[in-house]
């Protein structure tokens, strides 16, 4: 299992419709989610920025984010979420959200 921290902006004028949005997440998101190996998967806010946590379980990255970058209601999910957010100015190319560096973990 491998942890992941991801930070990305909210535009503070979609801030109310985004916490909407993730209230009552499309069944068929979560599933895919889920399908991608992905668990314990919680966003938090605070000022301005989004904060992701997740654990993936499965033992090929790159192939299962491809897997949910290529269903098409997760495309549908995307589409309405970027306008949303503001990616950070120094992430990574390529990047939407931008990895961090995990330097604890205690279980």
């Amino acid at each position: 299992m491998k942890r992941f921290g991801q930070l990305i902006g909210v535009k503070k004028e979609y801030l109310d419709s985004y916490k909407k949005y993730h209230s009552e997440v499309w069944l068929e998101i979560n599933k895919k989610i889920s399908e991608c190996n992905i668990q314990n998967y919680s966003i938090f806010y605070r000022d301005g920025l989004l904060f992701a946590y997740f654990e993936y379980v499965g033992d090929d990255f790159d192939a299962d984010m491809k897997k949910m970058a290529d269903d098409p209601k997760t495309q549908q999910w995307w589409a309405i979420m970027k306008p949303m957010q503001q990616p950070l100015e120094n992430r990574a190319e390529g990047e939407w959200w931008s990895d961090m560096e995990e330097v604890y973990h205690l279980d």
